[in-house]
C-alpha cells in the first residue's frame, strides 16, 4: 500500500515456558518477512533456575520485589519450578548454564532476530551474552520441550 510502511518486527513474549507465538505469530511473520524481537526469554528469571520449588523467594530478585513480584507469581507454581529444575542437567550436558541454554533455545528459531534480556548485575549480562552463537544439539532442545510441555502459565 502506497504511503504505508511495512512492519519489519514483532515483539511478543517468547520462551521455553511461553511458546504461544509458535502457533500463529511466528509462521505468519516469517511468511511476510517480519522478524521477532522477543521479550522475557528467561520467563522473568524463572529459566535461570534460581527459583527453587518449595524454597523461600530470594528478596533480591524480581519475584521478591514488591513492584515486580505479582507479575512473576504465575511462573512460580510448583509444576513450573519442578520442570525448570529438570532442565539443568540438559544445560550441563550442552556445556552451558541454564540461562544460556534457555536463551539459545529462543535464538534457535530462525525468525527471532533478537531477545530482550533484563539483568540486575553485570555478571548476568555477560552470562546471557554467552548464549549468542552457541551450538546446542537439537535433541537436547527436544528433551527440554518435552519436559516443559503443558506447564505454561495461565494467561
Amino acid at each position: 500500500m502506497k504511503g504505508v510502511e511495512k512492519f519489519v518486527s514483532s515483539q511478543p513474549q517468547y520462551s521455553q515456558l511461553w511458546r504461544r507465538p509458535d502457533e500463529k505469530v511466528i509462521p505468519l511473520c516469517a511468511k511476510n518477512g517480519i522478524s521477532q524481537i522477543v521479550w522475557s526469554p528467561l520467563a522473568q528469571g524463572v529459566l535461570t533456575g534460581k527459583y527453587l520449588p518449595d524454597a523461600k523467594i530470594p528478596a533480591d530478585t524480581r519475584a521478591g520485589s514488591e513492584s515486580m513480584g505479582n507479575f512473576i507469581q504465575s511462573w512460580l507454581q510448583p509444576p513450573v519450578l519442578d520442570a525448570v529444575q529438570k532442565l539443568k542437567p540438559l544445560a550441563k550436558e550442552a556445556g552451558c548454564t541454564l540461562s544460556q541454554f534457555s536463551l539459545a533455545w529462543v535464538l534457535r528459531e530462525p525468525n527471532v532476530a533478537s531477545a530482550i534480556v533484563g539483568a540486575s548485575k553485570p555478571e548476568q549480562l555477560e552470562e546471557n551474552a554467552g548464549a549468542s552463537g552457541l551450538t546446542i544439539d537439537p535433541g537436547l532442545f527436544r528433551k527440554a520441550e518435552a519436559i516443559v510441555a503443558g506447564v505454561e502459565r495461565a494467561a
